[in-house]
């Protein structure tokens, strides 16, 4: 078997990070090219800014979309730029900045890339929680024609 492409998906999340330091450490085994793929979902945003409960008027910031997405684009460039930073140690990165989907992403990243193996870590939501966020790992699991690594985190 040859490793020469992994594809680690990042956000902002300890599980994130826990995952990428599991996708760097084979990385550096196979002295692999690591692909760095930062998904954004896009952001909803009331249409008014009344609470819809009381129908009185709520503060808020003046943000729009663009805005929205601006702040979006800058926390996952940070995102990237502190996982390369703290584990790439002269790896060869790309990194992907994509908008929508998280699963969608990390699997058109994947064949953008070519990677032969993509590493993600899991929030391990179950129940109710599952049903309503889905499990962006198992539709990744489900989908991909390249191995999958699912990397728990193990809280002690």
């Amino acid at each position: 078997m040859k490793i020469s492409k992994i594809l680690i998906g990042i956000d902002d999340s300890k599980f994130a990070e826990y995952a990428a330091s599991y996708g760097f450490d084979i990385a550096h085994t196979f002295n692999a090219h690591v692909g760095l793929v930062h998904i954004v979902e896009p952001a909803i945003t009331p249409e008014s800014n009344a609470d819809n409960l009381m129908g009185l008027p709520i503060e808020t910031a003046n943000y729009n979309e663009m805005n929205l997405l601006d702040i979006q684009k800058d926390q996952a460039e940070s995102v990237i730029e502190r996982t390369v930073k703290k584990y790439a140690k002269g790896l060869q990165v790309t990194h992907f900045n994509e908008y929508g989907s998280t699963a969608d992403g990390i699997l058109s990243c994947s064949k953008e890339f070519k990677a032969d193996l993509i590493v993600i870590g899991t929030h391990g939501r179950t129940g109710i929680d599952r049903l309503l966020m889905g499990s962006v790992a198992e539709t990744v699991v489900r989908n991909s024609h390249v191995p999958v690594l699912v990397v728990p985190l193990v809280e002690e």
